[in-house]
């Protein structure tokens, strides 16, 4: 049995693939594997919660840019077959209790706990790091969504109860406590995201263009998170007021980073609730990822009594909402939001709570199976 959790973003939206950095933190939710062996080259995968089942041949791992869950099993394999892992035949049962394409990062959770596997059926046992590089190129290169390193490393080297602060552009990280005086809620809008068919990759090519024409004006920009505000506002009709405004949520999202972090190691709950509020504000009207579903969502959960601060968390255009509850309230807003939102999806949202007392979710080989 091997597993891998799922992760939450509290801030830093869309900075990994900006050079920023960004505040992940693993949940208690898994995707869990069952291998055995085979005799052949053969991975015969059944998808528990897809409803699914795939057999791919390992001598033939070809892209065929669909996007579909298929591409994400063959590029792993490929992934780590390209670092020198020769992986073998084997039959693999996987399932979990992360809700697919709610912004909690089910696909690196598959693509760490498939890698996991694959490698200890080829005796290889690489580190959380090079677990992380193999399975972002599988998603970045193979499949081709073009997202940054953040899911990958928080899934492969999170811990539970702490929240990794990850600077993208050096791919070095540290560590801080969860709040002790808050607790974070994760509430499904029943929109789910599909980010290859989406407009992640568009969000991507329109923040390269805004760096290639900035580049013209600031020679030796590596990044748009090194962007300062007054660069920024000096290169506003270059850029147009698109591109002006797909920069300044990273500019600003990147600056809120840098607060939440002050925040999380003073146990600043009030403060770090607004930045996610301000930072709902610009994935909303800067960046343009969110939809009227969310937007609803973190509107009803930012009018209950003691929520902090809410916001669209993850690649946006669906997903889930994160919101910042004091302990005392948690029930209360959990009841209202089902009430109010559920009125509005016609059904209960799926939630569920992550605090600093979860007990630890580093991943790898484990007995048992899912509670």
């Amino acid at each position: 049995m091997f597993r891998a959790p799922g992760r939450i973003n509290i801030i830093g939206e869309h900075l990994d693939y900006n050079g920023g950095a960004v505040v992940p933190t693993t949940v208690d939710l898994f995707t869990w594997a069952a291998a055995s062996p085979r005799d052949d080259r053969q991975l015969d995968v059944l998808l528990w919660n897809h409803g699914s089942r795939h057999r791919l041949d390992l001598n033939a791992l070809r892209p065929d840019g669909s996007g579909e869950v298929t591409e994400y099993l063959k590029g792993v394999a490929w992934a780590l077959q390209e670092d020198g892992i020769e992986a073998a035949g084997c039959n693999l049962v996987i399932g979990g209790d992360i809700p697919l394409g709610g912004g909690l990062s089910s696909s690196a959770s598959l693509e760490v706990v498939l890698a996991r596997a694959l490698a200890d059926r080829a005796g290889a046992s690489p580190d959380g790091r090079r677990l992380a590089r193999l399975c972002h190129r599988a998603e970045a290169e193979f499949v081709g969504v073009r997202c940054g390193i953040m899911d990958q490393y928080a899934v492969a080297l999170g811990r539970g109860g702490q929240a990794m602060v990850l600077d993208c552009a050096r791919a070095t990280f540290e560590f801080c406590p969860l709040p002790a005086a808050a607790a974070f809620l994760v509430t499904h809008s029943g929109v789910s995201h599909r980010l290859p068919a989406g407009s992640y990759n568009t969000r991507r090519e329109e923040c390269s263009g805004a760096l290639a024409l900035l580049r013209e004006a600031c020679p030796g920009l590596g990044h748009l998170a090194e962007l300062t505000p007054d660069q920024l506002e000096s290169n506003r009709l270059r850029l147009g007021e698109t591109l002006f405004r797909r920069c300044r949520h990273v500019v600003s999202e990147n600056g809120r980073v840098g607060q939440a972090r002050r925040a999380l190691l003073e146990d600043d709950v009030e403060r770090l609730g607004a930045l996610m509020d301000a930072s709902h504000r610009s994935l909303r009207d800067d960046y343009e990822v969110s939809c009227a579903e969310v937007d609803a969502l973190v509107d009803i959960a930012r009018a209950c009594d003691g929520v902090l601060g809410s916001r669209i968390m993850g690649g946006g255009f669906g997903g889930c909402a994160l919101s910042l509850v004091r302990p005392e309230a948690m029930q209360d807003a959990v009841r209202q939001i089902t009430r109010e939102y559920g009125a509005l999806l016609g059904r209960e949202p799926w939630m569920h709570v992550v605090d600093a007392l979860e007990r630890e979710a580093v991943p790898g080989a484990a007995a048992g199976g899912p509670r």
